[in-house]
């Protein structure tokens, strides 16, 4: 029997219903009214449901509706900060006001999107020994801070966001010492959590759910309250996160920071206690060393560097001197109550290390991630099924929708990463008419994308013939940074069009500047290729170099693949296939945004038509009309106006 908030939110996308009078242009769309009724029942019964809802379905007034009118509690997660705005600055107060209704809802991010007083304070305290351009920026943002009502840096217009300030002012788990700060009443990541807790609607990300829902790690307690129902958006890129959250990692740069919170202490209370100095000293030069080793090796599969003698006895060493320093800490608790939190900390980041070193799970990769100045040292787990059906068991409703999410027309690869054995699923195609607005084309001739200056050169001469017939209006694709910038710079002086290259500003930045323009090409890679919505003729034509196959040197995808080839699996059909599957999908979706737009598509590696697995791509494509002729595409192409 169809639920009473179903029904409600039936009327709401009928045809005579409340959006198709209020929004202008809306059309009753059967893939929206059908997702809708099935989020409305999935929230109503206290059910598990996975959906994917292909481009233009509408899904997101489609789980809002029901979430809105349902009285309940509901979290909503998504995978990026610029769709998490969207939808608490947008579309959320957008549909309040239509359907009439009044709730709380609050935006929570990390709390690295927060200012912290206290850090600010100590910053300032120590501003005669800054860099002056440092100095400057904190000045500006203290300034800032006694205007701020949320203290959420975003807000920020004076300083830059890469500005070497920022990082140092920010709360983090690390310095945060809870309810001992005399800042705790006034706290910026405290009074959102607060508000978090008693609203009806929590907007958050993907990241800060799972740091949450895991580790709770918040230093308040916890940080998202037990609701009633969670709604994942873009929610093809959990499994991923996932793996980050059940696993173990370590910066380095947090442990050397938290070693020189020790010297500070020191200084500022425990002068008499010179052998925290003398050990401190000692540890922060051991650690830079090994740190240096390091550098020198850049090898990131930990597994390839324990045959490495003279690594391991420094790593070793490193451990063996660290637990002395933290033994000889231990001496000293009770004198200061920050002294015994960071020994606490130190105690956990030395756990860490340890379980890094020994390398005895098989089960999880053990990666080395090689930053400006700073490593990262990472365990992951190789499957986090187990993990994840603990986590989604309990009697939450959990909601996972995306535009792509199946292989083949099937639901299973994403509902076993997660561990969901009791979701009900549900693919809703596009609204779009594909066959009249897009066309795909692999040119004929193109050789083996493998044998890389003549791919290169292959790829530049489709891009010239495309990018002129599109006039501009392109986005290029790519699966690596070296591709880019080669077609980057054979572009150059070739093309009368702007070309904007990922690298040049921000990603927000290149787009606005995209827009303003509307006639560049911009050329990007993993951060383009999804999340990214450009209507209308303003993008015409999307080139992708090749198949996104992940690169088999990856450090958890060898884990992953020695996992698979154990149970007798072909980790080539189990992992690398269905991943390219789901990320050419999200390049495909940058194409076609609207009804109204028309597009081509062009992909510029044949493997796609003459290897057996080709056709897993073409079947989870959108029903484009398909060609081998690019002159079909450039005539396509000239008659977008």
């Amino acid at each position: 029997m169809t639920s009473r908030l179903t029904q409600e939110v039936q009327q709401i996308f009928a045809n005579d219903g409340v959006i198709a009078q209020l929004v202008s242009g809306y059309s009753c769309r059967p893939q929206q009214q059908q997702m809708a009724s099935s989020v409305s029942e999935a929230i109503w019964h206290g059910q598990n449901l996975v959906v994917e809802a292909g481009t233009g379905v509408g899904k997101t007034y489609a789980y809002l509706v029901p979430a809105l009118l349902s009285g309940k509690q509901v979290i909503v997660s998504t995978g990026s900060k610029n769709l998490q705005e969207q939808l608490f600055f947008k579309d959320l107060p957008a549909l309040q006001q239509m359907l009439d209704i009044k709730l709380k809802v609050a935006l929570l991010k990390g709390r690295s999107n927060y200012l912290c007083q206290r850090n600010m304070e100590r910053q300032l305290s120590g501003a005669d020994v800054m860099d002056s351009q440092v100095l400057d920026d904190l000045l500006r943002i203290n300034q800032w801070a006694g205007q701020t009502i949320d203290g959420d840096i975003g807000g920020i217009n004076t300083v830059s966001e890469n500005s070497a300030a920022l990082p140092l002012v920010v709360s983090s788990k690390e310095t945060c010492i809870g309810k001992a700060c005399e800042h705790y009443e006034p706290c910026f990541t405290r009074k959102a959590r607060q508000k978090a807790m008693e609203a009806k609607i929590i907007v958050v990300n993907h990241h800060l759910f799972l740091a949450d829902s895991v580790l709770k790690e918040t230093g308040f307690a916890e940080l998202l309250p037990d609701t009633d129902a969670v709604i994942f958006d873009e929610a093809h890129l959990l499994p991923d996160i996932a793996v980050t959250y059940f696993g173990q990692q370590l910066t380095i740069k947090s442990l050397l920071n938290l070693i020189e919170q020790f010297a500070n202490l020191y200084r500022q209370s425990m002068a008499d206690s010179p052998q925290i100095a003398a050990m401190t000293a000692r540890c922060l030069t051991q650690l830079e060393q090994w740190q240096s080793l390091m550098f020198a090796t850049e090898q990131v599969d930990w597994r390839y560097l324990l045959s490495n003698r003279e690594l391991m006895a420094a790593s070793w060493g490193l451990l063996e001197e660290l637990t002395a320093y933290k033994n000889m800490l231990l001496g000293y608790l009770g004198r200061n109550e920050e002294f015994d939190d960071c020994v606490e900390k130190l105690d956990a980041y030395l756990s860490k290390l340890a379980a890094f070193f020994q390398c005895d799970n098989h089960n999880s990769a053990y990666s080395v991630e090689y930053g400006y100045r700073h490593i990262v040292l990472r365990i992951s787990p190789i499957n986090v099924a187990k993990e994840c059906e603990a986590l989604f068991r309990t009697d939450t409703s959990w909601i996972f929708t995306s535009a792509t999410l199946q292989i083949n027309r099937d639901l299973g690869l994403f509902t076993k990463a997660l561990g969901l054995n009791t979701a009900n699923t549900l693919i809703l195609d596009s609204p779009f008419d594909y066959g009249r607005q897009a066309l795909f084309c692999v040119p004929r001739h193109l050789g083996s994308v493998s044998q890389h200056d003549n791919a290169t050169k292959q790829l530049v001469d489709v891009a010239i013939q495309a990018i002129n017939a599109a006039k501009g209006r392109t986005f290029m694709l790519f699966t690596s940074h070296r591709m880019l910038n080669q077609v980057a710079q054979a572009l150059h002086g070739r093309v009368q069009y702007p070309l904007l290259v990922q690298g040049q500003a921000g990603k927000q930045t290149l787009l606005k500047k995209y827009r303003q323009l509307g006639n560049a090409v911009l050329l990007g890679t993993g951060a383009f290729w999804e999340g990214v919505d450009v209507r209308g003729k303003l993008l015409s034509c999307v080139i992708i170099d090749k198949l996104p196959f992940m690169s088999p040197d990856d450090t958890l995808y060898k884990a992953r693949a020695e996992g698979v080839m154990r149970e007798g699996n072909d980790p080539f059909m189990s992992l690398s296939l269905p991943q390219a599957v789901i990320t050419l999908n999200q390049g495909v979706g940058r194409l076609i945004r609207d009804e109204k737009d028309r597009g081509v598509l062009i992909l510029c590696d044949n493997r796609i038509v003459n290897r057996p697995y080709g056709q897993a791509f073409i079947n989870s494509l959108p029903p484009m009309r398909r060609t081998r002729n690019l002159d079909n595409a450039v005539r396509f192409l000239e008659h977008i106006d």
